[in-house]
């Protein structure tokens, strides 16, 4: 082999060698997409008085930092004091600590009271990433408190369980 062809191959090998190396500490083809931002849900005002028999519809909508479109939300609650059944309006009645998949990020429930006492629940809302699950807790007091309205809930929050249709 001649002395430049000798030259020229130990420029392509080093060359080759560069661009091996350089081509492995490059970036990363990798995107860092981040998928989990913090929400909020907010509550539209509701009655905090209900008696037996009674249906009280909560409305909520739930407020992320970032949108994600692959981001699910679910719903739970927790009973404590009361009787009663919460449902989603065009949705399940949810069982007590039962995760329920939400459809929309604005949605509706209805809490029926089923007794004359004090009602007190927890809703859970969490993501499918694992953030920091919205908590609220919701009293309703089955008594007349004394105040001028008898402790009725004024319409359109309230409304009959089997509503009368003329």
């Amino acid at each position: 082999m001649k002395k430049s062809n000798k030259k020229f191959g130990v420029i392509a090998i080093i060359t080759l060698v560069i661009a091996a190396v350089c081509s492995l500490t490059s970036c990363s083809d990798d995107l860092d997409v981040q998928q989990s931002y913090p929400f909020t849900v907010e509550i539209m005002p509701y009655g905090d008085k209900i008696t037996a028999g009674q249906t009280v519809e909560l409305r909520f909508e739930i407020i992320p930092e970032g949108n994600y479109t692959n981001t699910l939300y679910t719903i739970r609650y927790f009973q404590y004091d009361g009787e009663g059944t919460l449902k989603l309006v065009d949705g399940p009645v949810l069982v007590n600590n039962d995760r329920v998949l939400l459809e929309s990020k604005t949605f509706r429930m209805n809490y029926t009271a089923k007794s004359a006492d004090a009602h007190k629940f927890l809703v859970v809302v969490e993501d499918n990433f694992g953030s920091t699950p919205w908590e609220q807790t919701f009293e309703f007091n089955g008594k007349d408190s004394g105040d001028d309205d008898g402790g009725k809930i004024v319409d359109p929050i309230v409304t009959p369980v089997n509503p009368v249709v003329r």
